[in-house]
């Protein structure tokens, strides 16, 4: 077999291949074989129909185009692997020549990944937010801890301001009843306006066993975004009493002993938070430095195919969970289709150019990804997508995706390395130091928030 590699542009190349026609005869063989298992002839046995039968009976032309579909994969892959290339996504594969008993030709036009240089990135300099929890941030904090543990009690007064109410709703639409505009027994408290625009002035004095009627838009159901008039019983009126921020309240909400301890203790998570936070902040702002830096040629195929993968993505599985179209969910952003498109582009963009950057990084850099870090990776996503780590282990097995998990690990490590390299300092002008811990388990998530959804990978082609 001969082979050569035309460059096209820095993103796709065109391989010619010939092929001696002896090298066909273990794929003509199989076409025989084949052919002999899917047909009868009057006079022979199932499977022993000899070539030059199903030649007169079935033609030549059958048999070849069998046997050429069945070596094309072969030879591609050799005059890849010949012309040392890293492709990307599926050929388009044409026959050129197939001359029957001397010569079969192809070409393969395929996208490959394009060969970048990496600058010194050891002068980013990137700013953060600074790692302050004020009084009122614990105090937050400490409240919300308390809502927790508040009691309710039924009261026999009208209904205010934090109470928690038992409600019977019906909604009207031009003085009819909504089949789906019933509910009994709806807990609600008010003030939280969780249900509709209007229902906490409707309800405010309203004592058990009143009602009140009052007009609002309609947030989802049958008549969605349409004007109604809707009727609502109130059928029990609780108050809601909050525990005295003590020690008491903290033995009952914390493993501390005293209310000291505990604000301590919020403070020092919220820190915690705050650092995560800023590590973050600094993991993706340098990412984005280091994006400036790299001038990445684009493929335009696997860019079209990212593009669509994302919206189908969108449509299909996100918005389809919501009840909603691209049309509405268009209108909700309050955003057009072409600036919808522009930043998928955007999107898919930064993602392929991230990949291919730190990929590159990790073959610099000789980064390798230990077991260990393979299974902590591994139990952060399982962790992150709601299933235990066993199933989610024998789902990436059996999905073949192991490589792809391996991927997300090394370029996370390529990223920290870019990370330590650079200079992160915060509001207030202080150079921020990030503990490994930092350095590795955050970075992969903040990788895969740019990252290219679907792995580009080699395919095979078809005749």
């Amino acid at each position: 077999m001969k082979s050569a590699v035309e460059t096209l542009n820095p993103t796709r190349v065109r391989l010619t291949v010939e092929v001696p026609f002896e090298e066909l005869k273990p794929s003509l063989d199989a076409a025989y074989k084949k052919i002999n298992q899917q047909v009868t002839v009057k006079g022979f046995r199932q499977g022993k129909i000899p070539a030059r039968v199903i030649d007169q009976r079935f033609g030549r032309g059958a048999v070849l185009e069998e046997a050429v579909n069945d070596a094309l994969p072969k030879f591609y892959t050799e005059a890849v692997n010949e012309g040392e290339l890293n492709v990307l996504g599926q050929p388009d594969v044409d026959i050129t020549e197939l001359k029957d008993g001397e010569l079969l030709a192809f070409t393969a036009e395929v996208d490959i990944r394009p060969a970048l240089e990496i600058p010194d990135y050891s002068g980013i300099e990137v700013e953060v937010d600074a790692v302050e929890v004020s009084d009122e941030d614990v105090t937050k904090s400490v409240e919300q801890l308390r809502e927790r543990f508040a009691t309710t009690s039924p009261v026999e007064r009208a209904a205010q301001d934090g109470d928690v109410l038992t409600l019977n709703l019906e909604a009207k639409v031009d003085g009819e009843v909504l089949e789906d505009g019933v509910a009994e027994g709806v807990t609600y408290t008010v003030g939280s306006g969780e249900l509709l625009d209007g229902i906490d002035e409707a309800v405010t004095g309203v004592e058990a066993g009143g009602s009140a009627t009052f007009t609002s838009e309609l947030k989802g159901g049958s008549a969605e975004g349409k004007e109604a008039e809707v009727k609502v019983e109130v059928t029990e009126v609780k108050s809601r009493e909050l525990p005295e921020l003590d020690d008491e309240f903290a033995q009952l909400a914390s493993e501390f002993d005293t209310f000291e301890e505990l604000q301590a203790d919020s403070r020092k998570r919220l820190e915690q938070m705050k650092k995560y936070d800023q590590a973050t902040q600094a993991q993706e702002k340098v990412l984005d430095e280091l994006l400036k830096l790299v001038e990445v040629p684009m493929p335009e195929k696997l860019l079209a195919d990212e593009i669509e993968t994302r919206k189908h993505n969108l449509v299909n599985h996100q918005l389809g969970q919501m009840g909603l179209d691209l049309a509405k969910y268009l209108e909700i952003q309050g955003k057009s289709e072409e600036e919808f498109d522009a930043e998928t582009k955007e999107q898919a963009e930064k993602g392929i150019k991230t990949q291919f950057i730190l990929d590159e990084l990790v073959n610099k850099e000789k980064l390798n990804v230990s077991q260990e870090e393979l299974t902590e990776h591994l139990m952060r996503r399982a962790q992150s997508s709601g299933m235990s780590p066993d199933q989610f282990a024998q789902a990436v097995v059996e999905g073949g995706q192991v490589p792809m998990l391996v991927g997300e690990v090394a370029r996370g490590k390529a990223l920290a390395v870019v990370v330590e390299a650079a200079t992160v300092k915060d509001s207030t002008g202080e150079v921020i130091e990030l503990d490994d811990e930092d350095e590795t388990a955050e970075t992969v998530e903040a990788t895969e928030a740019a990252e290219a959804e679907a792995e580009a990978t080699e395919e095979k082609p078809e005749a």
